[in-house]
């Protein structure tokens, strides 16, 4: 085989992906992105555009008529092609069922031809409804019914982890899952509901933050570059391979104190608004109260975990300096 020429990464314009893309380029690697460009934007990678180490292709996986040639010649995937946000989860599930399974299989099946090493990203949500205080990647799972189409993407994303390790077992494919956890930073936008820009945005604009609910469910953020320097590291960990990590912060924050303190950190004269689920999404939405991740894990395999302090996150995240 000849030598492999380039990292490829799904969903490469999105505001993960793009950050990743960063990195690598920076590093001196040769990436190729596959984005449809329905939730990802060329502006992310704007800054890049004309890098003689930089190729983006406009197409859904299923439709790239050189994948089989990419993914024989990458080094590496990275898979971070995905729908974004529960406010689009729950408003397009034929979508996310459908494009979510239909693209993780295709590209499986072009990784395996030629046992390129394939870092899937999952998600904190299919932990599900399961109260415990901090999830580990060991824990039982535990999705809510079928009628409420939010858990829809948990079953999504947990369908291409059991796919992916499939692939790892009776393949010999060289897979690593990394489920991340409420990820924030600079390009994020707040259009899926995405909770600190669209807070951000509010406190911005002298306008109410709308927080959903009773405010008291919480949740640990992570900025994007830390996540980005843990995928890195679980790149070149073969120790990794057939393994799932936790990626996210672990310090917990309510939504009603995470309001209150972007309304501090911009200095805005902006209230905050309870807003009921069912005002929000739909009746009978479904939320979890902790979302918590043990991180143990990855630094115990990569010697890292995420330690950017909440504060530094909505100053990063808000454009202000640190």
């Amino acid at each position: 085989m000849s030598e492999r020429k380039h990292i490829l990464v799904t969903g490469g314009a999105g505001f993960i992906g793009s950050h990743l893309v960063e990195r690598l380029l920076k590093s001196g690697k040769r990436v190729v992105v596959i984005d449809d460009l329905s939730t990802g934007s060329r502006e992310n990678l704007r800054p890049h555009a004309g890098h003689p180490g930089l190729e983006l292709i406009h197409a859904k996986i299923c439709e790239c008529d050189r994948l089989a040639e990419l993914a024989a010649e990458a080094e590496f995937i990275f898979h971070l092609a995905a729908t974004v946000g529960v406010e689009l989860v729950v408003k397009s599930a034929l979508h996310v069922l459908e494009a979510s399974f239909h693209e993780t299989q295709i590209l499986l099946r072009a990784a395996v031809a030629h046992a390129t090493p394939l870092l899937l990203t999952s998600t904190s949500e299919v932990y599900g409804k399961s109260q415990k205080p901090a999830f580990s990647e060991e824990d039982d799972l535990l999705i809510g019914p079928p009628g409420q189409s939010r858990w829809s993407y948990a079953c999504s994303k947990l369908t291409d982890e059991f796919l992916a390790l499939a692939y790892a077992r009776e393949k010999g494919l060289p897979v690593t899952i990394a489920r991340l956890f409420n990820t924030v930073g600079p390009r994020q936008t707040g259009r899926y509901g995405m909770v600190l820009p669209r807070f951000i945005a509010a406190a911005r604009a002298g306008e109410p933050l709308k927080v959903f609910g009773d405010g008291a469910q919480t949740r640990c953020f992570c900025l994007v570059t830390d996540v980005v320097e843990a995928l890195v590291r679980l790149q070149h960990c073969g120790a990794a391979r057939g393994e799932i990590f936790n990626i996210g912060g672990t310090e917990e924050v309510s939504m009603r104190e995470l309001a209150h303190r972007v309304v501090q950190t911009l200095g805005s004269s902006s209230t905050i608004e309870l807003i009921p689920y069912a005002q929000a999404y739909a009746p009978g939405f479904d939320d979890m109260r902790r979302r918590k991740p043990l991180v143990e894990k990855l630094e115990r395999f990569v010697g890292f975990h995420p330690q950017t302090t909440l504060k530094d996150i909505i100053r990063i995240t808000g454009g202000l300096p640190v």
